[in-house]
């Protein structure tokens, strides 16, 4: 591996030699955008901590990393159109925007797009929050894949090549230094003070009570409760250690961290919204939940029994003909399996059913997240009455907690590919403070002490994580 100064001299000289490949405008004088990628001779596993707004999607297991820092576009949209507003950029931002990859890594450049739980907030949003749309084109972007990485530089055009150069050296000198300083090291477990939740316990019994008897009215089949709880650390949170430890401890899940604004956002979530490629569709269907044991035999049999349990296997079934129900509009040649099987994390497991399709030509990845996006494993069933219960009767906002991020690049036909992931096991960070998120689905059949011990369960995952943070 090269010493930190030759890799800079490298990279530098890189840079100079073939950033002449961009163009300074497009040739027809308007906006557009231009991406110089180029190989990194060292695979970057974590996502680096710089200065400003950023943001990083990591999975341990699939040894997948895109991670941004800067802006070098973005837009932010609210309400019912929200998605239809930011496809618009997405399009034209694809139409115009030209990839140059001098050293065939076969990366391009990419974008992030998230939004929140629900599209009409009951506030706007302050300085210091997300917005409930965004889809943001970072200035430096970083990938790895089967332990290849790249560099990725990008600008909008018009733009001059020596402006260019003295920016992205700058990046270079940033991120080199911090890609020079040590992984961060587990420290000692910190114990965390609780600081409340909404709702607390009596206040939730309320809810599942109140749900479960308009279930047995016929006016909902299934609603999803949130809980937020909050947690003070003896130091304030380290972003990377916990980054570190979400990877470690939930290999099998996809890694989110966005600072945007005042805000620290971070998820590590099992559950893929969509996935689309050229026009092939992967979708997660993900619902119902047991714990983990420590020994193997009691583990088993809690495996077992979520797969044999009437209540879980009912949950699970509504998000599959959901899921099903989008996929038959949009897709051809849709697979689901006869029967979930078992998604086994460090913390709990999940009833799991991946779902796939090829997506029609009318249609596109924007399309297929409105339709899917909330599914009942996050919202319930029907959308639209369980969405205006939650409004009536859910004693907090979700903001971004069962939203959706993930990363936007320009398929060569012109298409938009996409990884979209639900945002699950959540946390807001603050300095020592985090507030975290966790929800259970009620059915016929729900237990309001079973339904608060599995949020329980859930609340956990990112707890213990904050502890080494």
């Amino acid at each position: 591996m090269l010493a930190p100064l030759a890799l800079m001299d490298q990279l530098q000289a890189r840079l100079d030699e073939t950033i002449g490949l961009l163009p300074t405008a497009t040739a027809d004088g308007a906006d557009g955008f231009a991406s110089l990628i180029l190989e990194l001779p060292r695979a970057i596993v974590l996502p680096p901590e710089l200065e400003g707004p950023s943001f990083g999607l990591a999975h341990s297991e699939r040894g997948e990393l895109h991670a941004g820092c800067g802006v070098a576009a973005q837009w932010s949209a609210t309400g019912a159109g929200r998605l239809a507003a930011l496809r618009a950029q997405a399009q034209t931002l694809t139409n115009r925007w030209q990839q140059f990859d001098p050293d065939e890594t076969g990366f391009a450049g990419f974008a992030l797009l998230g939004f929140a739980a629900s599209p009409t907030p009951a506030a706007p949003a302050s300085d210091g929050e997300l917005p409930n749309a965004l889809l943001w084109v970072p200035e430096l972007g970083l990938c790895t894949r089967r332990g290849q990485s790249a560099l990725i530089f990008t600008t909008r055009l018009p733009a001059s090549h020596a402006q260019l150069r003295e920016r992205w050296r700058g990046w270079l000198v940033r991120l080199l230094n911090a890609l020079d300083a040590p992984l961060p090291e587990p420290l000692t477990p910190s114990p965390l003070t609780p600081l409340g939740g909404r709702p607390d316990l009596a206040d939730w019994q309320m809810l599942v009570e109140t749900a479960l008897d308009d279930i047995r009215r016929g006016a909902l089949d299934k609603v999803v409760l949130c809980r937020r709880v909050g947690i003070k650390g003896r130091r304030p949170f380290d972003p990377q250690r916990l980054l570190a430890a979400l990877l470690y401890l939930f290999p099998a899940c996809q890694v989110i961290s966005i600072r945007h604004g005042g805000t620290r956002f971070v998820a590590a979530t099992p559950e893929r919204l969509v996935r689309v490629v050229g026009r092939q569709v992967e979708v997660d269907a993900i619902a119902g939940t047991a714990a983990r044991a420590a020994g193997a035999a009691a583990d088993a049999a809690l495996t077992a029994a979520l797969l044999a349990s009437d209540k879980e296997q009912r949950e699970h079934a509504m998000v599959v003909e959901a899921v099903r129900a989008v996929l038959d509009a949009c897709c051809e040649a849709v697979q689901a399996p006869a029967a979930p099987t078992v998604l086994q994390l460090h913390n709990a497991q999940h009833l799991w059913s991946p779902m796939s399709g090829r997506l029609r030509a009318d249609t596109d990845l924007f399309e297929l997240a409105q339709r899917l996006h909330p599914t009942p494993a996050t919202n319930g069933k029907p959308a639209a009455a369980a969405r205006a219960w939650l409004d009536r009767m859910e004693p907090l906002n979700r903001g971004w907690y069962t939203g959706v991020a993930g990363i936007l690049e320009p398929d060569p036909d012109g298409r938009l590919n996409g990884d979209l992931w639900v945002l699950l096991r959540c946390a807001e960070l603050n300095g020592d403070v985090a507030r975290l998120y966790a929800g259970a689905g009620i059915v016929r059949g729900s237990n309001p002490l079973a339904e608060w011990r599995e949020t329980g369960h859930k609340l956990a995952a990112v707890a213990t994580a904050l502890q080494f943070a």
